[in-house]
């Protein structure tokens, strides 16, 4: 049969549009809507900087195209998604312009967007004084010709490009002249607070505050207009994966992420009322290619909305799930020794990891801890506990994956401040990345030197104790012999002391990961051809890869009932005759979901599995991802008892159709509205006893 799929880059941009359907969201406090229109632009930086100048390197010739999209498919693709992008943009502009700004007035926050709409003596005043004080000391405009060498344009950095003319009767020949100004942000705020006025609260841009005292910085010129503009450039670095040698592999990191900053262009994106030969200027002028043009707001740079100084009421959601420790264990070991403890970020407290670790680093029978890094915080708990367990003398190894996009610098100083403390420091594998969120203590009786009960963890996220109360996680802590035996494998794997490991439990990308999924499917399969249920749910962040996605196909063909938890790129296509039997479930609420929980009913005996890999191309087959089965019965009804209210959502959830639009559940005719974040908080406290 001729499978279907829906184009990866495209269902991200509907993955993102349905981020800006929470700013469009009236329940909502207008503080968290705005969050969610500074989400969506940050995202969207993000994916020009990545996925959209890879397609724009092969459909301008930079980078030969190889087997999977040819010149022609990358002009094609990036057509489209500018095409999509401008509509959604749209959208953004009259979400933030005719539902934001008004909420924010209701709610006694004036945002001037304009000189013209500060009437206030007191406001003029102050704007007058502000900028000569704060902010004119910092500006440098540079002159900009088509036969002149111009200025380099920081990437992301924003600029004000300002036309004027010399004062006095004006020539048939005489011209314009250009002018360019960086907004000195790491000087001033980008956006200023202006006196109050009794409750009321206003608010007025940097650059708008600077357009309304160009006559100060041009005297002499008529002032004619004056936009925003900046440029994106290549984020994408390259590893030579032939490095094997870590200090070259650390010289060449350090290399190609400063490169970062000087990348080729790969957007120029402008106010969209500039007019058009202003804007055929400055492209002639900075030798922009026009294919990287790309229409945005008035106001650039959205993603700076996180940073709006609002009253904390108007960010606050009412009832939003808080941390919460159900349980104070005096010790997470002994707890772990009797029974498998599940946790679920951000309802349960990262504080539990913190103490695992602080409890190896103490304790006198630990003889090793080993861990993975992929993303830390800054001023890492995480990190500054292991480097104390390190100074207290217990053997510590750390994993770190260097080729982290975007944490690459950051990895690297955290390694090496952890290699000084006298931790052994793993660094990336040649051709892999490392994905893996998993820890390991080892221990021994040091009085008999007796081996005992080891305790593993397998996450679904990070070791980041910021992000773990932002993202909604699960991760597993076990004193199960045979997974406690496959991690220390895993491990040794890593540490290069075996080639071709066996796993028993622990399912391991590259090694016995896809051929377990398998299995597993065909299991389902049986029962749904003789006649019995069969069923499965997968809750991951990405569904890409074309075998699995093949897989589900079949599986749905011989009547397998499969219900998909797919926040971000899903290229399966519902709805179809291949597909009959899958339906797609899209969740975005207050946090990220981005746990992977996998259910296969088995007959009545089902399997439950957590762990660190989407179904993409690149997690099943160019990384070391670790999965691990949910053993304890009360914890595999935990689990299936969270899917079930995520697929029972009918506040925040959206069925994802045959086209990969987002369509609200919220039209079925239920009784009760479930929002499955709100609903799962409550259903923990309830197990708790709070």
């Amino acid at each position: 049969m001729d499978y279907q799929y829906f184009k990866r880059d495209i269902s991200w941009l509907s993955f993102n549009y349905r981020v800006l359907m929470e700013a469009d969201d009236d329940t909502l406090p207008v503080g968290e809507r705005l969050n969610f229109i500074s989400i969506y632009s940050s995202n969207l930086e993000e994916f020009y900087k990545v996925r959209v100048a890879d397609h724009k390197a092969v459909a301008t010739g930079k980078i030969p195209a190889d087997g999977a999209e040819s010149v022609q498919e990358a002009m094609g693709l990036v057509e489209e998604i500018n095409r999509e992008v401008n509509h959604q943009l749209e959208e953004r502009v009259r979400i933030f312009e005719q539902k934001l700004l008004p909420a924010l007035r209701r709610a006694h926050v004036v945002f001037f967007q304009s000189r013209s709409e500060v009437q206030n003596p007191e406001h003029l005043s102050f704007v007058r004084t502000f900028f000569r004080e704060e902010v004119l000391p910092y500006l440098a405009p540079v002159p900009v010709g088509r036969d002149k060498v111009v200025s380099f344009l920081r990437n992301d950095r924003l600029y004000l490009s300002v036309r004027v003319w010399p004062r006095g009767e004006r020539t048939a020949d005489m011209a314009p002249e250009y002018f360019v100004m960086k907004l000195p942000y790491s000087k001033a705020p980008r956006f200023v607070e202006l006196p109050h006025r009794g409750s009321t609260h206003y608010i007025m841009y940097l650059e708008d505050i600077i357009k309304a005292n160009l006559d100060v910085i041009f005297p002499g010129y008529e002032v004619e207009s004056a936009y925003c503009i900046k440029i994106s450039r290549d984020a994408d670095i390259v590893i030579d994966e032939g490095t094997t040698n870590a200090p070259q592999l650390i010289e060449q990191v350090r290399t190609k992420v400063k490169r970062r900053k000087t990348g080729v262009i790969c957007r120029f994106v402008y106010d969209r009322s500039m007019p058009p030969d202003f804007l055929s200027f400055l492209t002639d002028a900075y030798h922009i290619d026009r294919r990287e043009l790309v229409p945005g707001d008035k106001h650039l740079n959205l993603e700076d909305l996180k940073h709006l100084p609002l009253p904390e009421a108007l960010r606050q959601l009412p009832g939003k799930p808080q941390p919460m420790m159900p349980v104070q264990y005096a010790s997470i070991f002994h707890r772990v020794e009797q029974k498998d403890l599940l946790l679920h970020y951000p309802y349960h407290s990262f504080g539990y990891f913190l103490q695992f670790l602080h409890e190896a680093a103490t304790d006198p029978s630990t003889r090793e801890i080993m861990l993975t890094q992929y993303r830390v915080a800054d001023n890492s708990a995480v990190i500054n506990t292991l480097i104390a367990a390190a100074r207290g003398g217990k053997r510590v190894t750390v994993f770190v994956e260097l080729k982290a996009r975007f944490d690459e610098e950051h990895n690297l100083a955290t390694a090496q401040l952890m290699e000084a403390s006298g931790i052994r420091i793993l660094y990336s594998l040649p051709g892999l990345k490392v994905h893996a969120k998993v820890a390991l203590v080892l221990r021994r009786d040091p009085s008999t030197g007796r081996k005992l009960a080891g305790m593993a963890y397998i996450s679904t996220g990070n070791f980041n104790e910021k992000t773990a109360t932002l993202y909604a996680d699960c991760g597993l802590f076990t004193s199960n012999r045979v997974l406690v035996n496959d991690l220390h494998t895993l491990f040794r794997t890593l540490k290069g002391k075996v080639k071709a490991p066996v796993f028993h439990r622990l399912l391991v990308a590259r090694f016995n990961l896809t051929c377990e999924l398998k299995h597993l499917f065909r299991k389902e399969m049986a029962l749904a051809k003789s006649g019995k249920a069969a069923r499965v749910i997968l809750k991951m962040n990405a569904l890409q890869d074309p075998a699995m996605i093949d897989l589900l196909y079949e599986a749905s063909q011989a009547g397998v009932q499969i219900d998909l938890i797919v926040r971000g790129i899903c290229c399966l296509v519902p709805g179809r005759e291949f597909s009959r039997n899958i339906r797609v479930t899209r969740i975005v609420d207050t946090f990220l979901e981005h746990a992977r929980v996998w259910y296969f009913g088995g007959g009545g005996k089902p399997k439950l599995f957590i762990g660190s890999p989407d179904w993409m191309k690149r997690n099943l087959y160019r990384r070391i991802e670790a999965v691990t089965p949910v053993l304890d019965p009360d914890l595999k009804r935990e689990l299936t008892d969270m899917l079930s209210i995520q697929l029972a959502d009918r506040r925040k959830a959206v069925w994802v159709d045959e086209e990969g639009r987002n369509v609200w559940k919220s039209a079925c005719p239920v009784r009760e509205k479930v929002r499955a974040q709100y609903a799962f908080y409550e259903y923990l406290r309830g197990k708790a006893g709070l």
